[in-house]
């Protein structure tokens, strides 16, 4: 655990969490020399071809709106044709953040009537459950879905006739059932007459600092179109820079919580990771549990129902005792002198010799003293998926961790949506598409 060095964000006018057209487009202006390539530009430079178009979106498992979320970053219009979950939390959620009628939310995908939506639809999103297909036979295809979640996404599909879909989920899906369900559903989409690309995205590559895999499925009704998944860009930000100034106290661990999460056990298998610089993948259980990410803070005063604890006694089979730290932080002998440095913002060179510990001139040591550790904010996690502080809480911190940990990454879903600049799909008034 180190101490954090952020660099310091101002929220309100930070473009991700703002959602303002304006600011927006100052981001990308700031770092298009970083990324510009004269001859091809990639999605970072490309402008959208026509801003004044209205995107029909329909969304399935939809969560609480990340491509909403994200057409809003991108400033673009967009009517919602329907929506679709079973999570009564989760239609509080959307229903507070996005303009929508009643009649145009399902709380279950099998009642959705695709045939009533044909050709209405510009853009369809949705990711189900991974769930194995009966096999009869040798054939894959749209009937060998019946009875799962993903045969009611292919249906709506199928009956809609969406000029886009965007089909999301976990990056078991490619090996899972020993890659039978990945060829079905790739056989699936064949049958329906789509051109379709996939490719397994990471969010922490398009811009937001957070260890997140998905497979993404993009489907074209036109076959005419070449589709090439947007070019992964230099991480800018640290998770450090997505957290809240002000915390409450209830965010803060006490005892239990504190040996949990500083367990080597545990960290090792990922559960949980302090102070990282790219979060761990958010999960739908993150943090109630003392799954996920946490913040160590120092702090020597104990204030009224706060556990401050002395770091040296959490797994101190790493910290030194007081003669080998003598002995590390030494500047040397008569014949040898070196500088001696710990809490180093770069690492020195790791030596495969490192385990005998040697001294602070030579290899790596960080102190510690006393101090807190505390869960992500809802907020936080949140900005760590792409949704702005202009993003509305209505559920406990509970559901909104849960939904959080349940939505797509926004970032990833901006870049998918420059990358085949959505603009030229949407209509350009009632009774004309632009494409």
């Amino acid at each position: 655990m180190h101490q954090l060095n952020r660099t310091q964000i101002n929220f309100n006018e930070y473009p991700f969490y703002k959602i303002d057209a304006d600011l927006y487009q100052n981001v990308y202006e700031n770092i298009k020399t970083d990324y510009i390539d004269n001859k091809n530009l990639n999605w970072v430079e490309k402008e959208l071809e026509n801003q004044k178009s209205k995107i029909r979106l329909a969304t399935m498992f939809s969560g609480i709106g990340a491509v909403e979320f994200a057409l809003k970053r991108l400033n673009l219009n967009s009517e919602i044709i329907f929506a679709c979950d079973n999570d009564k939390f989760v239609k509080e959620s959307y229903f507070a953040n996005y303009n929508i009628s009643n009649e145009n939310w399902y709380d279950d995908v099998m009642n959705i009537k695709g045939k009533k939506y044909k050709n209405t639809i510009d853009l369809l999103v949705g990711g189900s459950p991974c769930q194995s297909f009966s096999m009869v036979g040798k054939r894959k295809g749209f009937n060998d879905t019946r009875g799962t979640l993903f045969y009611e996404f292919a249906r709506v599909v199928k009956e809609s006739q969406p000029k886009i879909f965007i089909y999301e989920n976990v990056k078991g899906l490619i090996n899972h059932d020993k890659g039978n369900t990945f060829e079905t559903i790739k056989a699936t989409f064949d049958e329906l007459g789509y051109k379709y690309y996939y490719k397994l995205l990471n969010a922490k590559d398009y811009g937001m600092a957070q260890h997140r895999e998905r497979i993404f499925v993009i489907g074209f009704k036109d076959k005419s179109i070449n589709f090439e998944f947007p070019e992964s860009i230099p991480l800018k930000h640290k998770m450090q820079d997505f957290l809240e100034d002000y915390i409450d106290s209830k965010y803060y661990l006490k005892e239990k919580g504190v040996k949990f999460v500083t367990s080597s056990k545990n960290r090792k298998k990922r559960y949980t990771q302090i102070n990282g610089d790219i979060a761990i993948c958010q999960k739908a259980n993150q943090q109630f549990n003392w799954h996920g990410d946490f913040i160590y803070e120092n702090k020597n005063k104990q204030e009224f129902n706060e556990f401050i604890f002395n770091i040296n006694e959490v797994e101190e089979k790493y910290y030194l005792s007081e003669k080998v730290t003598k002995y590390v932080l030494s500047t040397g002998t008569k014949n040898f002198k070196t500088t001696i440095k710990t809490d180093l913002e770069v690492a020195r060179p790791l030596l495969q010799t490192m385990h005998k510990m040697h001294r602070a001139g030579v290899d790596n040591y960080v102190t510690h003293n006393k101090g807190r550790i505390r869960k992500l904010t809802p907020k936080e996690c949140l900005r760590l998926m792409g949704f702005g502080d202009g993003f509305k809480q209505v559920v406990s911190d509970t559901q909104m961790y849960r939904q959080a940990g349940n939505s797509i990454v926004v970032d990833v879903l901006i870049a998918l949506l420059k990358q085949m600049d959505i603009s030229k799909f949407g209509i350009t008034n009632e009774n004309q598409s632009f494409k």
